[in-house]
């Protein structure tokens, strides 16, 4: 392990950059704080800049962190125990954290280079689902997410970080209008489909459809909004039994993707060419 400089001091520009980046009352997000080793690489190897990285005394960074750091020339330093109390009062510690510049939002146009589908959440505002529906659709295959009515002013935001476990920068995530998001379906000529308890559409024959698809959900309480509804093509549902009321809105994601793993890995190899 390198010989880390130590930050003994609370006085020391580092302190002073992570509690203004911790602020919940930023208006203008430009830097965030990452935190813990994976969510660290990840962005790492999404392109996210960072200013810095830090470990604490007790526990350096991981050696996969460190060489990703020598590769990028990023700094990397030690919080004395002391310090790090001081910074992070009242709050979960992390072990391993780092300064970073947020990337640029992410437009349409993204997604239109993209192959895949296209996943909405209309109405869907618990962070801990959106993170880990980018998960699964990173892994699945679609081309990217689009926020609608989320709550979110940023991507950004540290516990959708946290959640994602660090992907949320490694696709793209669109936060958007109602209005905004049936222009662009339109525009690329993308079905819209919506996940409905009363579906018309057997789950089962999306794999056999290999155009890209725009799978829309809504929030697990008042479901899509009327508007989507109208602009939607076709429905489906989830197959299950009646007294099971609903399925977390993650689940669903995760299942219909999973239907839609034959078009989007041809999608995927297809981009890759």
């Amino acid at each position: 392990m390198d010989d880390l400089e130590i930050i003994e001091s609370a006085s020391d520009p580092a302190v002073r950059r992570i509690l203004d980046v911790t602020k919940s009352s930023r208006a203008n997000i430009k830097t965030t704080l990452i935190e813990d080793p994976e969510p660290l690489v990840q962005c790492l190897k999404a392109g996210v800049e960072f200013a810095e990285i830090y470990g604490i005394e007790t526990q350096p960074p991981s050696g996969e962190l460190m060489d990703l750091c020598r590769e990028r020339n990023i700094p990397v330093r030690l919080f004395a125990t002391s310090v790090v109390n001081q910074v992070f009062k009242g709050e979960r510690k992390p072990k391993t954290f780092g300064i970073a510049r947020v990337p640029r939002p992410s437009r349409f146009s993204d997604l239109a280079r993209r192959g895949g589908d296209v996943i909405v959440l209309d109405g869907v505002k618990i962070v801990g689902n959106i993170g880990a529906i980018t998960r699964s659709a990173l892994a699945l295959g679609a081309s990217g997410i689009v926020l609608v009515d989320s709550d979110l002013t940023s991507v950004a935001d540290r516990r959708l970080i946290r959640s994602s476990r660090g992907y949320i920068f490694s696709l793209p995530v669109v936060l958007a209008t109602r209005e905004e998001t049936i222009d662009f379906v339109r525009r690329e000529g993308v079905p819209m489909v919506v996940l409905d308890a009363d579906g018309e559409v057997p789950l089962k024959s999306l794999g056999d459809n290999p155009d890209r698809l725009a799978l829309l959900f809504g929030g697990e309480k008042g479901g899509a909004s009327e508007m989507f509804e109208e602009a939607a093509s076709a429905s489906i549902s989830i197959p299950m039994l009646t007294s099971t009321e609903s399925l977390n809105v993650s689940v669903s994601v995760g299942i219909v993707l999973h239907e839609r793993t034959g078009p989007n890995f041809a999608a995927h190899k297809a981009d890759r060419r």
